[in-house]
Order: C-alpha cells, then sequence, then structure tokens
C-alpha cells in the first residue's frame, strides 16, 4: 500500500525512497525508485460506481456536435475564395486548418473511446461508430484498436507495450556505462553538451515526428515494439494479431480504402489543390496533436519503464502523464490529455466521468499520480531532447539523455 498523500491536488513527482527490498539477482532500481503497490481493487473502490456509466446517447451528442463543428467550419471555408481581399484569404485558411484540425482530433478521441467500448454499452454501436469515424479520418479502426489494447495491457513494459517503447542504451550505440555516480554524471554533461550544439536538428526532427510519426507507426510500426519483421496494421500477417483477427484487419483496410477512393473522386471532380485545402491539411493537423498529445502522455523524465517481473498492470497504467492543454482544448479534445492515468487504469470509463474519477484517484495515489504543468512547448523540447534511451539492464528504468 502506498504512503497517504501529504501534497495538495497530487500535482507531485513520484516518491523517492531507498528501497530495501531489492530481490536477489535483480539490478538495483535507478534512482533508487520505489514502485508503487495499489491493488487494482482498492484503486477502482475510490472511484464513485456512477463514473463507470456509459450512455451511448450521451456518446452519441458529442458525435453530432462534434460533426455539427466540422460542418460549419466546411461550410464557411468554401467562402474564403470568394473573398476580395488576398491578405484576408490567406489568413483565413490557416484559421480553418487550425480549428478544423482540433475538430477532427476530437473525432478520432470520439472513435478511439468506441474501441474501448466505453462509448457505450452495446459492441455494435461502439464498432460501427468507431469504424466510420476512424476510417474517414485514414485510421484502420479494428487493426488499430487491437494494437491499442495490447498497448493498454503492456503499459510501461519494455518488451510488451506496442507505442513509444524507449530505446535501450545498446540500440543507440552508446557503448556500455558501469552504474556508478561519476559515470553517470560524466555522461549527462557530455551527452547535454552535444545535444546543445544542434537544437535546429532537434527541431526538424521534432516537425518529421508530428507531422508523419502517425501514419508511420501505423504503416511501418514506428515507434512501437521491433517485432524483427515489417509490422503494419494494415495486413493481415502482422506479429501484431491474431488469426482471428484477419476478417477485422480486412475490414479496417476497406475502411481507409473507402475514404482514399472518396478523396480521389473529389480530386477529380474538383481539383487536388482544393481537396489538400480542405482536408489533407486539417489531416496533418490532426496528426500533429495526436502525436503531441500521446508523445507527452508517454514520454517524460520523471517516467518510469519496467521489466518482466516487477511490472503489473496497475504499475504500468501509472506510467502516464497528465497535461492541461487548456480549457479549450482540453474540452475539444474530450479530455484525453488531461485525464490520461484515469483512463489507463479504466479504459472502459466513458472520458465525461474522467475528471471526477481523477480527483478521486489523486488523493489515493499521492506521489504517484504524475501531473505536469510545464507548459507544453517547453515539456515538448525537453522530453524529446533528454528521453533518448534507456539502460539495457534493471528492472526499473528511467530516460537519459
Amino acid at each position: 500500500m502506498a504512503p497517504p498523500n501529504t501534497i495538495d491536488a497530487g500535482l507531485t513527482h513520484r516518491r523517492v525512497a531507498t528501497s530495501d527490498a531489492t530481490p536477489a539477482g535483480k539490478v538495483a532500481f535507478e534512482r533508487n525508485y520505489q514502485v508503487p503497490d495499489f491493488t487494482i481493487k482498492e484503486i477502482r473502490d475510490c472511484i464513485p460506481a456512477h463514473c463507470f456509466d456509459r450512455s451511448g446517447v450521451r456518446g452519441l451528442c458529442h458525435v453530432a456536435i462534434d460533426l455539427t463543428y466540422m460542418s460549419v467550419l466546411f461550410l464557411a471555408a468554401t467562402q474564403i475564395d470568394k473573398l476580395n481581399n488576398p491578405l484576408l484569404r490567406y489568413l483565413a485558411w490557416p484559421v480553418y486548418w487550425v480549428l478544423q484540425g482540433i475538430v477532427g482530433t476530437g473525432i478520432w478521441v470520439l472513435a478511439h473511446e468506441c474501441g474501448h467500448q466505453s462509448f457505450s454499452t452495446s459492441k455494435t454501436l461502439n464498432n460501427t461508430v468507431g469504424w466510420i469515424l476512424h476510417s474517414f479520418l485514414l485510421v484502420p479502426y479494428h487493426s488499430w484498436r487491437i494494437s491499442h489494447s495490447k498497448h493498454h495491457k503492456a503499459t510501461g513494459h519494455m518488451t510488451k507495450d506496442q507505442v513509444f517503447v524507449p530505446k535501450t542504451r545498446s540500440q543507440v550505440g552508446l557503448p556500455p556505462k558501469e552504474p556508478t555516480a561519476a559515470d553517470q554524471e560524466e555522461e549527462e554533461v557530455e551527452t547535454a553538451h552535444l545535444d546543445e550544439e544542434a537544437p535546429i536538428v532537434t527541431l526538424f526532427w521534432l516537425v518529421v515526428q508530428f507531422l508523419f510519426g502517425w501514419p508511420a507507426y501505423l504503416i511501418v510500426n514506428a515507434s512501437g515494439q521491433n517485432y524483427g519483421r515489417w509490422t503494419s496494421h494494415f495486413h493481415t500477417w502482422s506479429p501484431i494479431f491474431e488469426t482471428r483477427n484477419f476478417v477485422d484487419v480486412l475490414l479496417s483496410d476497406f475502411g481507409v480504402l473507402l475514404t482514399l477512393g472518396g478523396l480521389v473522386y473529389a480530386s477529380l471532380q474538383t481539383s487536388l489543390l482544393t481537396v489538400t485545402k480542405y482536408y489533407v491539411i486539417p489531416y496533418l493537423f490532426v496528426n500533429f496533436w495526436l502525436v503531441l498529445i500521446t508523445f507527452l502522455q508517454h514520454t517524460d523524465p520523471k517516467m518510469p519503464h519496467y521489466r518482466e517481473g516487477t511490472w503489473n498492470f496497475q504499475r504500468g497504467a501509472l506510467c502516464t502523464v497528465d497535461r492541461s492543454f487548456g480549457k479549450f482544448l482540453d474540452h475539444m479534445f474530450h479530455g484525453i490529455a488531461h485525464t490520461h492515468v484515469a483512463h489507463h487504469l479504466f479504459s472502459q470509463m466513458p472520458y465525461y466521468h474522467a475528471e471526477e474519477a481523477t480527483y478521486h484517484l489523486k488523493k489515493l495515489l499521492g506521489q504517484y499520480y504524475i501531473y505536469d504543468d510545464t507548459p507544453i512547448a517547453v515539456a515538448c523540447w525537453r522530453s524529446f531532447r533528454e528521453c533518448r534511451f534507456v539502460e539495457d539492464e534493471g528492472d526499473v528504468v528511467f530516460f537519459k539523455k
């Protein structure tokens, strides 16, 4: 059982304490980290029962609202090129792209809720709505639902998690280091100096990751587990899937192909430029938000990763960071960023109950609840530069730079 919370609102770093319980033959925990020891029952019991109630009507209302936002923005955009002032046209299109990207991200989150079966009590309704919404956003619904479920079941596990899996020291090509304080300090000084010499390189890779990281993950499993062969969400023989997933993968591919066919048809009827302005650029903004949100949820210097024998579900679920993107974006993104810890603990809990659940979780988890209020741009830069790798050995490992 973890110690009682002693810091207001749970906005804390995790407890750092010396562990006297390192098993014989095991590598000692980095930073003398003491792992949390909650049971899933005591975590669930701290949350009011009504927070787990799902309403299909409420879910469909949110879908209708988001689709209305998207339609209004689309109709407004049809008037942009009719503006006489070219400056207004040049200003209006970026506004449309940004806003439509935000709305599209919210719709993506609702489809994600369907994949978790938290949208309603009906599996048929969940999968129908999720397939339609995700297919429209070029996401293979069932294929990603399957891999995402595995991610939730093994979050923070070094060999079983599905996405944002840290590279090890040897994988990034660094020589072995003796685990002494002097070596660690020397390494941090050296690598910090090297990082500071190339901020433009960091910026370049940030842009590449934010624009293309999401489709790269779907197509070639970028940032996922290394299975030693081509791994993709689009082919049935991918190591992500089992034989029983064959039809689901084909159905997912069919949904994406329908959308691509619709985009090609629209391009032939209008022009490629028109489709790019109305769909492709907002789609890239959706990619940006998805990668930014998920990257910051699972990549932070304070966050541990576990190896087999030390990992369990609740420890892994706590390997996430809650962050606020501001009231407007938190609302439009349906709370996916600032209630992610609750979501990982109980993925079938509807997002509209997650804030209340988080309030109660903070009181129980105390220092083991991670909330980071660092400005988003600063947090992103820090995580990208400081979270390069973890050690090849150790039961509990932290990012190093």
